[in-house]
C-alpha cells in the first residue's frame, strides 16, 4: 500500500460504497474515482453492476479512522472514540485510559507512531 495514496475524494467514495449505495446509480463522487479505486482493488464490481468495497478497503478505513482518533485524542482527551478504534488503539498501547475517568492520554508510544505518520504524509 506503499504507492496507494489516496485522496480525500477518493476515501469518500470508498465511505459512501461502504454505507450502502441506495439508488441504481452511485453519486458523482463514488462515479469519479471507481475505475482507479477497482484498479487498486478497493472496489469490486458485482455480475448485476453493484459496487462493493474489498476486505483491503475495509481495513484501510479502519485504518483511516485509527489515525484520525489518535489524532483527536492528542489534541483533545475527552474525544470520544468509536469503540472498535478505542479498542484497537488500547491494545497496541497507542492510549491509555485517563485516570479522572473520561477520556484517554496518548501514550508515548502513539506520540511515536503520530510523528511518523505525520512524517509520511497520510
Amino acid at each position: 500500500m506503499k504507492n496507494e495514496k489516496l485522496t480525500t475524494d477518493e476515501y469518500d467514495a470508498l465511505e459512501q460504497v461502504a454505507r450502502g449505495i441506495k439508488t441504481e446509480r452511485p453519486s458523482a463522487c463514488v462515479a469519479r474515482n471507481a475505475k482507479r479505486l477497482s484498479g487498486l482493488k478497493l472496489l469490486s464490481y458485482a455480475r448485476d453492476g453493484r459496487l462493493s468495497i474489498t476486505e483491503k478497503a475495509q481495513q484501510l478505513l479502519f485504518l483511516r479512522r485509527c489515525i484520525m482518533g489518535l489524532r483527536a485524542v492528542a489534541t483533545d482527551p475527552l474525544t470520544k472514540l468509536d469503540s472498535d478504534v478505542a479498542y484497537f488503539l488500547g491494545k497496541k498501547a497507542h492510549i491509555v485510559a485517563r485516570a479522572e475517568g473520561e477520556g484517554h492520554d496518548i501514550s508515548d508510544k502513539g506520540r511515536d507512531s503520530l510523528a511518523d505518520i505525520d512524517t509520511l504524509g497520510l
